[in-house]
């Protein structure tokens, strides 16, 4: 089987408070599955990381994982992947997952999600990429990011093109419309 396409998905290693996340996230891993389309993750088997993952191999998905060696313990490296593998630092697990993704999905999340977010928006605002950037705005938890983005560009830090590299929807099946869209 060819993959046609893979989706870096960035995501708490924690379940968060909501169960629509683990519910948004086991629905993001089948749908990449359903698709054909390779997941691209962290390679925790906790929190969202999980679900995400085990979602995407129910659904008979390829998985490509990637984890540094300090955070296999907390975040239990998940063996069972098409794809595994360790970095020795966290900027070559954000490198590895970025290179072998043609677009950026980001689910709830903590610092790290924020990191890796701003991370790949930073190099497409000085061009160093093209590669789609969605953010899954479950139960409006995106809103206050969004808000501060447009504090960024009111304030003069940003110009208002910067809105426009990041495509936030509200449901996984937006995100699978859009992530068509990006790929046609």
């Amino acid at each position: 089987m060819t993959i046609s396409r893979s989706v870096c998905v960035y995501c708490g290693s924690r379940p968060g408070t909501r169960s629509a996340y683990s519910e948004a996230a086991r629905a993001t891993g089948a749908m990449l599955a359903a698709r054909n389309w390779q997941l691209v993750y962290g390679a925790g088997d906790v929190g969202l990381m999980g679900e995400v993952a085990r979602a995407a191999q129910e659904a008979d998905g390829r998985t490509f994982g990637v984890i540094p060696v300090h955070l296999f313990p907390r975040e239990v490296g998940k063996r069972d992947l098409t794809t595994f593998v360790v970095t020795e630092t966290m900027h070559e697990r954000k490198k590895v997952m970025f290179m072998n993704a043609d677009a950026v999905v980001v689910l709830p999340g903590g610092a790290g999600s924020l990191d890796e977010l701003f991370e790949v928006l930073t190099w497409r605002q000085i061009g160093l990429h093209e590669k789609p950037i969605f953010l899954l705005n479950t139960e409006g938890y995106w809103a206050p990011l969004l808000a501060l983005v447009d504090q960024i560009v009111a304030e003069g830090f940003a110009d208002p093109s910067l809105r426009d590299l990041v495509v936030t929807v509200e449901t996984v099946a937006e995100l699978e419309e859009a992530l068509v869209s990006a790929f046609a």
